[in-house]
């Protein structure tokens, strides 16, 4: 027995015939068998009719992970990139490009406040690297008013880690 793969499009028109406790029962069925459909399922229930508190959530709970990581560059590394798991599921429940701005930025002034940056381990140094230019093509995939509004803040974070480090470079990183 095959199982027959279908489209958004299908499963959409299907569902517009079903009862809401059908919908419900689905819905439950679904969330029993993914630790991540349940935390989005969640996230759409009770946190996403304030976005504003739901980042400023985020942005404390991965203050308070920075502020427990292990010295040890390699152990470091793992727990940065453990932060930026989080705020990745996160940014992907939200869907919203000021969301990600907001939460990657904090993720850098954190690391900025946070990691040995005078460590040579070359894997935690491109975590930073890596979120800048991300940060970079997000603001660019922004509306032009919250682009001039993120892009001050942006440049700001650019020369702090241009002056806090030897191998964050400006001109590379800086938006016009």
């Amino acid at each position: 027995m095959a199982n027959t793969t279908y489209g958004l499009k299908e499963i959409k028109s299907e569902l517009k015939h079903l009862s809401s406790t059908q919908i419900a029962d689905l819905c439950l069925r679904l969330v029993k068998y993914k630790k991540e459909n349940k935390e989005l399922l969640a996230y759409l229930l009770f946190e996403s009719h304030d976005q504003d508190a739901y980042v400023a959530d985020i942005k404390a709970e991965t203050g308070l992970m920075y502020s427990q990581l292990i010295s040890q560059s390699y152990q470091m590394a793992k727990g940065v990139r453990k932060i930026l798991r989080v705020i990745t599921k996160q940014v992907k429940f939200m869907g919203s490009k000021q969301a990600e701005v907001e939460l990657l930025m904090q993720f850098c002034k954190d690391y900025l406040d946070y990691v040995n940056l005078r460590s040579s381990y070359k894997p935690l140094r491109q975590i930073l690297l890596r979120q800048l230019t991300k940060i970079k093509a997000a603001i660019n995939k922004l509306d032009e008013d919250l682009q001039f509004d993120y892009l001050q803040d942006y440049n700001n974070l650019v020369l702090d880690a241009d002056k806090k480090t030897s191998w964050v470079y400006k001109a590379e990183f800086l938006l016009e």
